[in-house]
């Protein structure tokens, strides 16, 4: 992993957008008219709106941890279920995380050699989940072909062995233009038991869960919290479907001096029918000078 930031060309933002309504449907019949686009809560011009199937660099991120092991088997179905829906055009990855973080394949278009990958998690270990999630993302942000990037990350377990700290897994994923998609496989009962039997006192579980939401959401993804491992794989389907449905916005910035500072985002939807719709998408990016980000893509390290 590297400490050097990811740098995003602001001449023209890009924002990915899954429109949903009160009952979590995706909405596809929108058009520019329905959107507004707010940056550092001033409203910007919209250039286009438009929905297109563009082909997507995605990570399949396994936590491998010893308490994964009676689940693994029905989330690697469900993952290989996920690569069976490549797309010629699209590629992926695969890494599973313990306390370390480990790559078991890189970036390819050969489904194949994906779903042999899947089979080659092995559990055992702790749960580093924040540390896994940095060093994926950072990966993702650094190797993908790809303007569409996501990561899809299952763990079952509370974090007790990251190194990293909320603050900086909140700032790398700002650095970074990659969707995060978490399905977190500790229910209730879980919890409870966690700690001691007492459901008063699952403020660690309730707060990590919070922590996994706001990361998500920060990136424009979403956090699932199946009761059962059973439902990982339509919950993996459904994040397909979301992938695939996106809306692209796109905009040129009324600030057009790129200072390098941080532009919160906001995207709203209006409707003549009043429908309560809610856009998910990147919550903001980093304006960086252009040269300095032609600068930093020279000096980003291969791995």
């Amino acid at each position: 992993m590297t400490d050097e930031p990811i740098k995003i060309d602001t001449g023209l933002v890009e924002l990915d957008v899954t429109v949903i309504d009160q009952n979590n449907i995706p909405v596809f019949n929108l058009n520019k008219d329905n959107f507004t686009v707010y940056e550092n809560k001033i409203k910007q011009p919209i250039e286009s709106v438009g929905r297109e199937e563009v082909p997507i660099s995605y990570g399949v991120v396994i936590d491998a941890s010893g308490s994964m092991r009676s689940k693994l088997d029905e989330v690697s179905s469900a993952t290989v279920s996920l690569l069976r829906q490549m797309r010629p055009d699209d590629e992926g990855f695969v890494a599973q995380f313990k306390y370390e973080t480990e790559l078991i394949q890189g970036f390819t278009r050969d489904r194949r050699k994906l779903e042999k990958a899947i089979g080659d998690v092995s559990t055992g270990g702790g749960t580093a989940l924040l540390d896994a999630i940095i060093t994926t993302a950072d990966y993702a942000t650094k190797k993908a072909k790809l303007r569409r990037k996501a990561l899809i990350i299952i763990s079952d377990g509370l974090d007790r062995n990251s190194a990293m700290r909320e603050k900086q897994v909140i700032d790398a994923i700002k650095e970074s233009d990659v969707q995060v998609y978490l399905i977190g496989l500790v229910d209730e009962e879980d919890a409870t038991s966690m700690s001691g039997g007492n459901p008063y006192k699952n403020y660690p579980f309730n707060q990590a869960k919070n922590l996994l939401t706001r990361l998500a959401d920060e990136s424009g993804g979403r956090a699932f919290f199946p009761k059962d491992v059973s439902e990982v794989n339509s919950i993996v389907s459904q994040i397909s479907k979301d992938l695939r449905t996106q809306y692209i916005i796109r905009y040129y910035p009324t600030e057009i001096n790129r200072n390098g500072t941080y532009r919160a985002v906001r995207v709203d939807i209006n409707t003549k029918d009043n429908r309560r719709l809610v856009a998910r998408t990147r919550q903001g990016y980093f304006a960086r000078p252009e040269k300095e980000s032609e600068k930093e893509s020279e000096k980003s390290p291969n791995k």
